[in-house]
């Protein structure tokens, strides 16, 4: 078989943003790719369709749920390196499915671990941890060694899980590490997503086709980074000597309120704020377009996040490509595109223009 002349990868979460980025990153370098998915009823491959006829990657059906799935995957394609990505992964559906999200994340994260441990040990590991561990600790920026205070059901199974590889990486000798992602983004991610829901309100606005964006906590602060940049870092922490932990981040922290006005920006729309908090509302030409409601906050609120990405600088020879500016101005490109493409290509014209 062909790929048992390269080196073999397993990307669990082949389907979503990262993984998507971290496949084709892969493939582009020359190794035999086996891309994990869930099974649903809607065929949702729309992120590595572009990769379904390369020679190089095979789709498997896979469930964090069931071990047995994990250990025959160790088992038949004896991987050189296993990148877990596959979770529940939105930070304020953990609050109404808390059970789903820590069974997904920590025992998705053991079952790897024990395979890799029992079947082969030579495989790499490497682990989606998040910058949501943080939580309350507003002492930024936050690096390796920084107090972690989870706020999440997300952000406490995203720790247990941290916790897992350090135990697995010490206690067994295993080649397992954390990548300690701040927010990632990008024109693939889901639009659930604050960036991605704001980049799709402004295209659709701009087009005349939505009249309001409704958001939540304009002040909370995050340290926003390409997914495409993120996954260079994650494929290099498996290629060094020694299995460590990092923080991957831009070492910039903006609000939500600043990625809106950026992304306006770039729309050509300039928005003029009126009201404090849940009163507040952004005007464009005054016609009344953001909206704020408290349905958008959390139970519990992280106010601010901002890493300090020294160490993947130092260690990995990684810099962080594509800047806050320019990747508000990438993502709604791509945006506008697909909602004119979603309606023919024939709109032309904006109400605000």
């Amino acid at each position: 078989m062909t790929y048992r002349t390269q080196k073999v990868a397993v990307v669990s979460g082949a389907t979503g943003q990262t993984g998507s980025y971290l496949i084709d990153l892969l493939l582009e370098r020359g190794y035999y790719v086996i891309g994990l998915k869930r099974r649903t009823s809607l065929i949702s491959t729309d992120r590595i369709d572009h990769q379904m006829n390369n020679k190089n990657f095979k789709m498997v059906y896979y469930s964090s749920f069931d071990p047995t799935v994990t250990y025959r995957i160790i088992q038949e394609y004896q991987p050189d390196e296993v990148y877990n990505m596959a979770c529940q992964s939105h930070v304020k559906v953990s609050f109404e499915t808390p059970q789903e999200t820590m069974d997904s994340i920590i025992h998705g994260c053991l079952y790897w671990l024990e395979a890799i441990r029992i079947l082969n040990p030579r495989t790499k590991f490497y682990q989606a941890s998040s910058s949501e561990m943080f939580g309350r600790n507003t002492e930024v920026p936050l690096n390796e060694k920084s107090v972690m205070l989870p706020a999440s059901p997300y952000a406490c199974a995203k720790l247990a899980a941290h916790h897992l590889v350090q135990n697995y990486r010490e206690s067994y000798n295993l080649f397992a590490v954390s990548g300690i992602l701040f927010n990632h983004e990008g024109p693939r991610r889901g639009e659930t997503f604050v960036t991605r829901k704001v980049t799709k309100a402004a295209a659709k606005i701009k087009l005349n086709l939505q009249k309001q964006l409704v958001l939540g906590n304009l002040d909370a602060k995050r340290d926003w980074g390409f997914a495409g940049d993120y996954a260079d870092v994650i494929w290099r922490m498996l290629q060094i000597s020694n299995a460590q932990d990092y923080v991957v981040a831009t070492g910039e922290t903006h609000t939500v309120r600043e990625w809106v006005e950026e992304v306006f920006k770039h729309a050509g729309m300039e928005i003029e704020w009126r009201g404090i908090g849940l009163e507040e509302k952004g005007y464009i030409n005054d016609v009344e377009t953001i909206v704020i409601s408290e349905m958008y906050y959390r139970p519990q609120e992280v106010p601010v996040l901002l890493g300090d990405p020294n160490k993947a600088y130092r260690d990995l020879q990684w810099d962080p490509k594509v800047k806050f500016s320019d990747l508000a101005q990438m993502m709604y490109k791509a945006d506008y595109g697909e909602v004119l493409e979603e309606n023919g290509g024939w709109i032309e014209a904006s109400f605000f223009d």
